[in-house]
């Protein structure tokens, strides 16, 4: 029984069972399993022979769940969604918490409560892309601004190139006192 490895030659349990005894797997290679599964068997052995249980699937629906499914059915979001980032909602899961707070005051009826939800979807969407732009332009510099510091930075690189060119370098440690710049020759040298 231990040398199959067929489902229909035992369970998993015995013929671990027999290659423990049999010596063809250590005590401790044996699965985390296996002393869970001794101590507490299961009621019926899991054979592959036991017949099916005759128990009806239970189908599980929430209640955001058909709101959702009518969300992606008319009106399919667009987002990239990072499984990683825990802090950020969906737009799925934004539009459920809309759509339950306003099913909560029970003012509207379902239909126009959905209606309202996109509008406000929208409109939250609208604020943030427009926070996003502010955000960006207090990033950037005014174009005259970004000019003078263009020309700065360009006035900056011809100066330095300049003293490189007026200074003579021809002894390292003249340079090292001046202190213009790094001798090249030191650096390289083995």
């Amino acid at each position: 029984m231990a040398q199959s490895r067929l489902e229909k030659i035992g369970t998993i349990f015995t013929r671990i069972q027999g290659l423990l005894r049999g010596g063809a797997m250590k005590a401790e290679d044996k699965p985390i399993w296996y002393d869970v599964y001794a101590a507490f068997p299961p009621k019926l052995e899991p054979r592959y022979d036991r017949p099916a249980s005759n128990l009806p699937i239970r189908r599980i629906f929430y209640a955001e769940d058909v709101v959702r499914a009518k969300l992606h059915k008319q009106n399919r979001p667009n987002e990239t969604i990072s499984l990683t980032d825990h802090r950020r909602n969906t737009q799925s899961q934004q539009f459920v918490q809309l759509y339950e707070n306003l099913r909560s005051q029970g003012a509207l009826d379902e239909q126009r409560i959905y209606e309202t939800t996109l509008d406000l979807l929208a409109e939250q969407r609208q604020q943030l892309r427009s926070e996003e732009r502010a955000d960006d332009n207090l990033g950037t510099l005014p174009s005259d601004e970004l000019e003078t510091n263009k020309s700065s930075l360009l006035n900056d690189f011809q100066q330095a190139e300049e003293q490189q060119t007026t200074t003579p370098t021809s002894t390292p440690g003249k340079a090292k006192k001046e202190g213009v710049g790094i001798n090249i020759d030191s650096l390289f040298k083995d």
